[in-house]
């Protein structure tokens, strides 16, 4: 069998996705033994990467994103005509005219251009839209990375839930060996990009209602590439009031260290569809705060305390809670050590494989 992986968000700029495309390549890859697996648009899929650089050349670059703009906004049949001769072509959300000469699939990663439009760009919510019409209608199978995106896919979509199947992503090997980095002083960590629907004004409000002796003894420190959204939320970060550390963009190899030497990590999203500094934290051991809804509970399991994300008091009580007690640090701990096991890339590549088998 042979499979295209359109591989289009290496070529970008961007967090999440972009992880688990070079992760979930890269695995299948590993154990594709009687398939034949292909990065289009010919792509090739390197030993690092980087979430602020492209993988190939900035020429190679604007080449191949020509061709993304040829196929979704010209209409044109480009992968039919360029492409490579499959049997499987997996479809990213940029490319919203895939081919007819192929059993065509893609990944549904989350709902939040249906559910919390306000916190994309109006020109996100617009890509995912069409992408949904012209390619997730249109697909011969979907893999969901969680059974909450998948439901929310069959309701809001009414799509078939008979060719959705959820497959969990996977935690970069790193973060179950991660040894602390060293740090001047303790800290609660926050990973992500800093944008509307990552929370972080609540975060930085829940903060400041920690009690004060908690706050003088450890800092809130957060990590991750400035996003879009509200210019305000990025200076606050910045004054680093408080006891508040903003780290900026974290490269990837670096990331495993800082997780496992937080104290706590703290993760109110206001909506995920798996997300990964979740799983990564209790694959550290890292005793995890986090939110109450989408799938943050279906991730984290018994191994963090659950919050409403849209209450600083409800979110600073749970740090005070964590903070004041080793002992229910140390449960969450182990907890979540034994549930990040069920998320492994070789076990994700391994389904998704088979997946493909069945679709084709």
């Amino acid at each position: 069998m042979r499979i295209a992986i359109d591989c289009i968000p290496l070529l970008l700029r961007s967090a999440g996705v972009k992880t688990y495309v070079y992760n979930w390549f890269r695995s299948m890859q590993r154990q594709a033994a009687g398939d034949t697996l292909l990065a289009w648009p010919y792509v090739t899929v390197a030993d690092r990467y980087s979430h602020e650089e492209s993988l190939v050349s900035r020429p190679g670059t604007l080449a191949r994103l020509a061709l993304l703009h040829a196929a979704t906004h010209l209409r044109l049949p480009v992968v039919d005509w360029l492409g490579p001769r499959v049997d499987v072509f997996h479809a990213s959300q940029q490319m919203w005219n895939a081919p007819r000469s192929a059993v065509v699939t893609a990944t549904l990663y989350d709902m939040t251009c249906w559910l919390v439009p306000e916190t994309h760009s109006a020109r996100n919510v617009q890509g995912a839209r069409l992408f949904a019409e012209r390619v997730l209608r249109r697909a011969g199978g979907l893999i969901a990375i969680s059974e909450s995106t998948r439901q929310d896919a069959v309701r809001i979509l009414g799509l078939d839930p008979l060719k959705i199947e959820v497959i969990y992503p996977g935690i970069a090997e790193a973060f179950f060996h991660a040894l602390p980095k060293p740090a001047s002083r303790p800290y609660v960590l926050f990973v992500g990009t800093v944008e509307p629907r990552k929370n972080l004004d609540t975060l930085l409000n829940a903060w400041k209602q920690v009690p004060p002796g908690l706050r003088a003894a450890f800092d809130l420190v957060v990590a991750g590439p400035a996003g879009w959204g509200n210019p305000a939320t990025l200076a606050r970060l910045r004054a680093g009031d408080g006891g508040v550390r903003y780290l900026g963009y974290v490269p990837e190899e670096d990331l495993p260290g800082l997780t496992a030497g937080a104290a706590v990590f703290v993760y109110p999203s206001l909506y995920e569809g798996f997300g990964l500094p979740l799983g990564q934290a209790m694959a550290a051991g890292v005793p995890v705060v986090t939110s109450n809804v989408s799938s943050m509970p279906e991730v984290a399991g018994d191994a963090a305390l659950l919050v409403d994300p849209r209450s600083p008091a409800g979110i600073a009580a749970a740090l005070e809670r964590l903070l004041l007690s080793p002992e229910l640090r140390g449960r969450l701990s182990r907890s979540g050590r034994a549930r990040s096991h069920l998320f492994t890339w070789d076990s994700c590549a391994r389904r998704s494989l088979a997946f493909f088998r069945r679709f084709a």
